[in-house]
């Protein structure tokens, strides 16, 4: 059995940690804590086959010192009223580390979506949109879902759909939801944003002088060996943009088991042949592995769980070999683990931080949405032109002809995509310093995790004092 502790418990361990490290009333820090309310539905799902089976389903709003609340769905036999209160939680304290003006929330059905038409999936979808609906637990004001672990556009579209069919007021609708297809109000970059936030994160810290040195390891990304687990979204493009960036991947685990290469894996060649076998097994040049944990115990520069939580317990801490572990998924690594690996002088970016591009990126399809407008539509041709005027006159001066490729680099004009890949990276950057210098002002002595605690505590207990909440 992986789990040691409830999830809710370890997330409360960490975060009583941290609140030890701030001077905050003890009523405060209990506010900040406790989840503010839970949805807890069943309904009823009529199959293919003519047969009715019962689904359980949550809704977790953490935390409204910020409005809307904001959190994925995801759809897993796994999923739990602890597991939903538990990734509220980090929800709250992932907004407010990397300042998105949310509150934390997190919902779940608890199906295996394999084992359902896309019929089925899309009956028990509505259906759950409408019991969020029923109890406000929907709303671009109020609580705003997303894309999750066994969810994606399609279900957010259906989403959309139902909410609109009932909403009362339709100008601002398309905001009830986030991670929607880009023809359903979906900014671009959404889908790889959770993956692309992981890789500047890792960047940032790779950039990091003193964290590298005391790791032993070289400055940049180039050159350092990647073990990613999970392949989906987060997993893949997380891999794809390491080892685009110079990266060598040399593990990469799924649920039908793991494979590892030295010298390296193609991450787009090994998704061709799992899309082609059903399984990344028997990858040409790569050696299987007895087990898919087996890869969490490679030897590599950086660790990548980006499957789900409690990957890596105390079971198994001792055995990991890898110099530092970005915590891509919610909660792998429990709460007992990290406190031996960074023992051991592990280097662990938490997930409180490092997966937050997803929820970053969202917030950026919030703000289209309640815009009405797409990002880049009102500026784009006028920062062409004007770049184009500047280096022609250029030209002109000099007598000198500017290379053509560098020349349309320079003119080009930020389309969506630029701007959300940009702010997604001043986002991420931004964060990673404001955690190191709490960091130092502790003298080092706290690790990442600790730090980025802190941080999101004092910003939810400013924003509760500010409210006049808290005399």
């Amino acid at each position: 059995m992986r789990v040691e502790t409830k999830f809710s418990v370890q997330v409360n361990r960490n975060f009583d940690k941290a609140a030890a490290f701030t001077e905050h009333p003890a009523g405060l820090l209990k506010q900040i804590k406790i989840c503010n309310s839970v949805y807890y539905m069943t309904f009823p799902l009529v199959r293919d086959d003519g047969s009715i089976e019962a689904i359980q389903a949550w809704r977790a709003e953490h935390s409204q010192h910020k409005t809307p609340v904001k959190g994925g769905i995801r759809y897993s036999k796994a999923v739990s009223e602890d597991e939903v209160m538990a990734l509220a939680a980090l929800m709250t304290y992932k907004c407010a580390i990397v300042d998105v003006p949310f509150g934390g929330a997190k919902g779940g059905v608890k199906i295996s979506r394999h084992k359902y038409s896309d019929a089925e999936l899309e009956r028990i979808t509505r259906r759950y949109t409408y019991e969020l609906i029923r109890k406000n637990f929907i709303d671009p004001g109020i609580d705003v879902p997303a894309p999750d672990y066994g969810t994606g556009p399609q279900e957010m579209a259906w989403i959309l759909d139902t909410y609109n069919s009932i909403a009362s007021s339709k100008l601002d609708s398309i905001a009830c939801v986030t991670g929607k297809p880009v023809s359903q109000g979906g900014v671009r970059g959404r889908t790889e944003a959770t993956g692309r936030g992981v890789f500047f994160g890792i960047v940032e810290a790779c950039r990091d002088t003193d964290e590298m040195k005391r790791l032993g390891m070289d400055m940049g990304v180039e050159g350092k060996t990647i073990v990613v687990q999970g392949l989906g979204n987060v997993g893949y493009h997380t891999a794809k943009f390491l080892s685009d960036a110079g990266a060598i991947v040399t593990g990469l685990a799924e649920r039908e088991g793991a494979i590892f290469s030295a010298d390296g894996l193609n991450v787009d060649d090994v998704m061709q042949h799992r899309k082609e076998t059903e399984s990344i097994l028997d990858f040409p040049g790569a050696e299987n592995l007895k087990d898919t944990d087996d890869v969490l115990e490679l030897e590599c520069d950086f660790l990548i769980p980006a499957a789900l939580e409690n990957q890596i317990t105390s079971h198994n801490s001792a055995r990991i070999k890898a110099k530092a572990i970005g915590e891509a998924a919610n909660g792998p690594v429990s709460s007992d683990a990290h406190e031996d690996l960074v023992k051991r002088g592990v280097l662990v970016i938490p997930d409180t931080y490092l997966n937050a591009g997803g929820v970053t990126v969202s917030y950026f399809e919030w703000l289209k949405n309640l815009s009405h407008v797409r990002f880049g539509r009102m500026d784009k041709r006028f920062e062409e032109s004007a770049y184009t005027g500047l280096l022609e006159a250029i030209e002109v001066t000099t007598g000198k002809k500017v290379d053509k490729k560098l020349f349309e680099k320079i003119a080009h004009g930020a389309g969506e995509l630029d701007l959300v890949n940009s702010g997604l990276e001043e986002t991420m950057i931004n964060a990673y310093h404001e955690i190191r210098e709490v960091k130092r002002a502790h003298k080092n002595k706290i690790d990442m995790r600790t730090a980025a605690f802190i941080v999101a505590i004092n910003k939810v207990a400013t924003s509760y004092l500010e409210l006049g909440i808290f005399p």
